[in-house]
């Protein structure tokens, strides 16, 4: 039996700043694949569409299904959290209506041929899944460790030769390169986990990768040490990064440490801007999310940088630090922990304009051979209007 996949967004919540509102939590990455190619794995089939907040209804990014929001669904369909990362294929599904369960959370329903599904249905038969369950944007930084090994661990075996003047230390067979160009002197460290370039993807020399690594297509590993990420496609990362999730198109092209991070896409970090994922405490650290404490349980974070978030050079960003989206910070050294949405300069109250947020999204896109049609601007002006409100 075929099932219709839809993927269900929850309320905005402090824990999803600053992606809330901005873009579909289902297109957060989890490990080396989104949200949304995880379910679509679970269940063998593409995602038909993704229920979300009214504003985000035409979300114009390429590849991600039409988003609408929620109505009534016909079965047989299944119809996913957004919030929960599945591991594997889906269990013997039963005929009637059921509930997705992990570890005691409700995680998704099923829909039986003939009926239909309005909202959550506590009284359904429950089905134990694996996965792990997102309670907020840091716990992307979590599923690296969960997620990301197991994920690439499938994909090994099936790899173009490695370049010669290349370092390997560990299993040269967990090396993956898919049409990958790589200079002399790259260093590849899979002691830990594989490391899995997709297609485009360039390494210069003075690069050292280390496992579990994933680049997708695109990518430009521009010089040091880069280890247990997940980057891109369509990045420039250079200098130190531990631990950190790209979700693509996002510029790190100069020096600066970064890590245990989420990089939304279209951002920017200027040249020697530099992260702190440790308290000089070494305990659990804590986020402001506009106002609400969330304890995140995480002895190592950095910083969750909403999409198109830009900063200045020498910017110093603390431990648990959260950059709006569309966020320009100029203002300071130090950010403070919390940066508004579409705040223009970072410490005081000022927020970029509307127009100006545009043109510079005009001037950016092109830049990644991202065309920025009118259904790309009515889309970015809901979220700056959203954001702003």
């Amino acid at each position: 039996m075929t099932l219709t996949l839809y993927l269900l967004d929850p309320d905005p919540s402090p824990g999803w700043i600053p992606f809330a509102g901005v873009r579909p939590l289902a297109e957060l990455r989890a490990g080396a694949h989104l949200v949304r190619e995880r379910w679509e794995t679970f269940v063998g089939a593409e995602t038909a569409e993704i229920f979300a907040l009214p504003h985000l209804a035409g979300f114009a990014e390429a590849g991600v299904p039409p988003v609408i929001a929620r109505h009534a669904v016909r079965g047989p369909a299944v119809i996913g959290s957004s919030t929960f990362a599945p591991r594997g294929l889906a269990p013997a599904l039963p005929a009637e209506a059921f509930r997705l369960v992990c570890r005691g959370i409700t995680v998704g329903w099923g829909v039986p041929a003939g009926g239909s599904w309005e909202g959550p249905r506590p009284e359904a038969r429950p089905v134990e899944v694996e996965g792990l369950v997102l309670h907020g944007v840091h716990d992307c930084v979590r599923a690296l460790e969960t997620l990301l090994r197991d994920d690439l661990l499938p994909l090994v075996g099936d790899s173009d030769p490695i370049p010669r003047g290349s370092t390997v230390v560990g299993d040269a067979a967990a090396v993956v390169l898919r049409e990958a160009a790589v200079e002399p002197g790259a260093v590849f460290d899979t002691s830990a986990g594989p490391i899995v370039l997709e297609s485009g993807v360039e390494v210069r020399a003075g690069t050292r990768l280390e496992g579990p690594l994933w680049a997708g297509a695109n990518t430009q590993l521009l010089g040091g040490p880069i280890r247990a990420s997940a980057i891109g496609p369509h990045c420039k990362v250079r200098g130190e990064v531990s631990h950190c999730v790209f979700l693509g198109y996002a510029n790190k092209a100069h020096d600066g440490f970064v890590g245990h991070s989420v990089i939304g896409r279209w951002v920017n970090l200027g040249a020697g801007t530099i992260t702190s994922d440790l308290k000089n405490t070494y305990g659990p650290v804590r986020l402001d999310a506009a106002g609400t404490t969330i304890e995140t349980g995480l002895l190592h974070l950095g910083t969750l940088l909403g999409d198109h978030a830009k900063t200045a050079i020498g910017t110093l960003l603390g431990t648990g630090t959260i950059v709006g989206a569309g966020a320009n910070f100029f203002d300071a050294v130090r950010t403070p922990k919390y940066v508004a949405p579409f705040a223009w300069g970072g410490t005081g109250r000022e927020r970029m304009t509307r127009d100006g947020f545009l043109r510079i999204a005009e001037r950016v896109l092109p830049r990644r051979d991202v065309p920025v049609d009118e259904a790309t601007r009515a889309s970015l002006g809901r979220v700056y209007d959203w954001c702003t409100r």
